[in-house]
Order: structure tokens, then C-alpha cells, then sequence
């Protein structure tokens, strides 16, 4: 979990990769074709099937669509906490070049600059308007499922050594 842009996706890969399991983009889905959002029993359902396996790692801030899906399944949370002067520098590199190079993301969508910087639906607004509430709403959401181990990086680096740990572990 953490704000738009942080790296949840990138980083829950390479966790995926470390420890072997399966790696759930939750974005992919989400979002239908034109950005169109899943209707919630039909995402319910893409992401049950997702995570059926014994063992999978996914990305992103869906758990008000799916608290009760993930969270008593769920044995860790890695929580990217960095601050918005590392976030938003971030966000606003991949939205350019996603949008420069119309790289397609899930189901064939691509960003534009004119959503991102001229509409109330850009993510770049998004991040600004949620970054600092969801550092005070995480703790108290965590808390309310005590078998869950949270771990708090709150600097890239922090999630390098993460890395390191989890693929010492998993080397024979």
C-alpha cells in the first residue's frame, strides 16, 4: 500500500519474484477498457480468483472495495510510506512518460496529459488531496487486524534492504 506513485507495483513484483508467488496488479483489475471501473461484485470476483493460490503478493489501495477480501487473508502489509517530496516527483515522471511515449497500461488504456493536468480525475491531484490522510488513516486500518504484520518503509532504501532480506530468505 501507499500513495500513487510511491512504487507499490513495481515493488510488490519484485517481492513476487523473491518469494515466489504470483503477483496481483489490482489496477489491471479494476480498470476496463476507456478506464471504465469494474462493477464491485465483478472486481470482487477477478480478485478472489487472483488470490485463490495458498501464497500471492498484490498492489494497491483498494481495501475500502475489499477489506473483507484481503485482510483476514492477508499475512503482511508493506506500507510505502515515503514522504510526498519523494511521491510526487515520482508520479509526475511516470505520468510524463507514460503519457509521451502512450505507453498501454491494463486492457489497453493510456494516460493522457490533458486528464492529468486539466481534469479533476488526475492522479496527480489525487496523490496531493490523499498523501497525507491515508498516513493518518493506515495506522488505525491496520490496527484492526492485529495478525497482520505491517511493515513501515518510509525510504526507498528501506524497501532495497527489504528486498535483500526476503530474497536471502529464500535462497537455499
Amino acid at each position: 500500500m501507499g500513495t500513487s506513485g510511491s512504487g507499490k507495483t513495481t515493488l510488490a513484483r519484485a517481492i513476487a519474484d523473491a518469494i515466489d508467488a504470483p503477483h496481483v496488479e489490482l489496477d489491471a483489475l479494476f480498470h476496463g477498457p476507456n478506464w471504465t471501473p469494474a462493477e464491485p461484485e465483478v472486481f470482487r470476483g477477478r480478485v478472489l480468483a487472483a488470490t485463490a493460490g495458498e501464497r500471492w503478493v498484490s498492489d494497491g489501495n483498494y481495501s475500502t472495495h475489499l477489506a473483507d477480501v484481503f485482510w483476514p487473508r492477508a499475512e503482511m502489509v508493506v506500507w510505502l510510506d515515503y514522504p510526498f517530496r519523494v511521491v510526487f516527483p515520482r508520479l509526475l515522471g511516470r505520468t510524463l512518460r507514460r503519457a509521451w511515449k502512450r505507453e498501454v497500461l491494463w486492457n489497453g488504456n493510456t494516460e493522457s496529459l490533458r486528464e492529468h493536468f486539466f481534469t479533476k480525475q488526475s492522479l496527480l491531484l489525487w496523490a496531493f488531496n490523499t498523501h497525507w490522510r491515508h498516513r493518518r488513516e493506515y495506522p488505525a486500518r491496520f490496527a484492526r487486524y492485529p495478525h497482520i504484520a505491517v511493515v513501515r518503509l518510509e525510504r526507498p532504501r528501506d524497501a532495497e534492504r527489504l528486498l535483500a532480506q526476503l530474497r536471502a530468505l529464500a535462497s537455499p
